[in-house]
């Protein structure tokens, strides 16, 4: 995505879609940090799905958890683009647990679908799930889905964990020239090494990038699980153990888990030691991020196009035409002065 985004997408912003992302002086506007995926060829994100071209066509979708805003609005986007296409879409909710993925697996193998459309979030259960549902043709939403993938959408995860971490990096930079005391990384290592390691080894590089190196005694990486209410039991353990009037420098690999961590340290009067940088951007963030001084940084994801590419590319797959293995989605590290230009939607401070 660069200065000029597409029509479509400054459309969405302009509307306010409720579906739902150098080094400057503090006191100067910031630009979006913007950059097209590096890797990987996407025909869709143009043009949405073709009206009527589902006729016929039955297609599963599993959610990750409609209950985290950013998936909700993948999810609302899918439904979106298939009630265009007329696609018959089975739906199913994970609700953020492995065993319930398995089970929208099975449900699915039971109607009869032709492809699936799957944002599992537990890489190890992905064999099982494909098998429960037949091992028909796979697009993978974020995170691998081996061995019936045929097809991935979703980050650049190095890429887009690079963009905000180096953006949270200048605004340190322009705050204080950089000083903090700990950097503490909010994981969810069941996405798998895809997501959850290359998202949060491109933050912390560049983080460090701007800031130098991390000394290691002052990182700390932490599986959370994904939640914000996990995150909030975390960090409510962990403030004890940091230093009382430092700063903490916090690299969220969602903005579920940086609500958490913000939640838990305002609760204990510590709001303002720490200096968020978050990736996805959703409506949840939007207002901390404008009006929050200490959120620096969170990157966008688009989850309301996702179902732009993903319905159009599950039909074609079925018609047996040739779609790109990987498509991505474009990114875009956002800041309080930049939120509102991609979200006008935005709540006031």
């Amino acid at each position: 995505m660069n200065a000029t985004r597409s029509n479509a997408q400054r459309l969405l912003a302009i509307a306010g879609a409720v579906a739902l992302l150098a080094i400057a002086a503090p006191t100067a506007a910031q630009s979006p940090a913007t950059s097209p995926a590096p890797v990987g060829e996407n025909p869709y994100a143009e043009k949405g799905a073709v009206p009527d071209s589902g006729v016929g066509k039955r297609v599963g979708y599993i959610s990750l958890g409609d209950s985290l805003p950013f998936v909700k609005m993948v999810s609302d986007s899918i439904a979106e683009q298939a009630a265009i296409a007329k696609l018959e879409l089975v739906q199913c909710d994970a609700q953020v647990k492995a065993e319930i993925g398995l089970e929208c697996g099975q449900t699915l193998g039971t109607q009869a679908v032709q492809g699936v459309l799957n944002f599992n979030l537990y890489a190890d259960s992905s064999e099982a799930i494909c098998n429960a549902y037949g091992n028909v043709p796979t697009i993978a939403i974020d995170i691998h889905q081996a061995p019936c993938e045929v097809a991935f959408f979703g980050a650049e995860n190095l890429h887009a964990g690079t963009l905000g971490g180096q953006k949270g990096g200048e605004l340190l930079k322009a705050e204080n020239g950089c000083q903090y005391d700990q950097v503490i990384t909010l994981e969810s290592q069941a996405a798998g090494p895809e997501v959850n390691g290359k998202r949060v080894q491109g933050m912390l590089d560049g983080f460090a990038s701007v800031c130098g190196p991390i000394d290691p005694s002052k990182l700390q990486q932490v599986e959370v699980g994904g939640t914000t209410e996990l995150a909030l039991a975390k960090m409510s353990d962990l403030l004890p153990t940091l230093k009382p009037g430092g700063i903490t420098v916090i690299l969220s690999l969602n903005d579920d888990m940086a609500i958490g961590a913000q939640s838990a340290a305002e609760t204990a009067g510590r709001g303002d030691e720490l200096r968020i940088i978050a990736q996805g951007a959703d409506p949840s963030a939007w207002q901390r991020l404008a009006c929050n001084p200490t959120w620096l940084a969170d990157v966008g994801y688009s989850p309301q196009l996702y179902g732009r590419t993903l319905v159009p590319a599950i039909i074609d797959i079925l018609d047996g035409k040739t779609v790109p293995t990987t498509m991505y989605t474009p990114n875009e590290a956002l800041t309080k002065d930049t939120i509102r230009e991609v979200y006008p939607a935005t709540p006031p401070c």
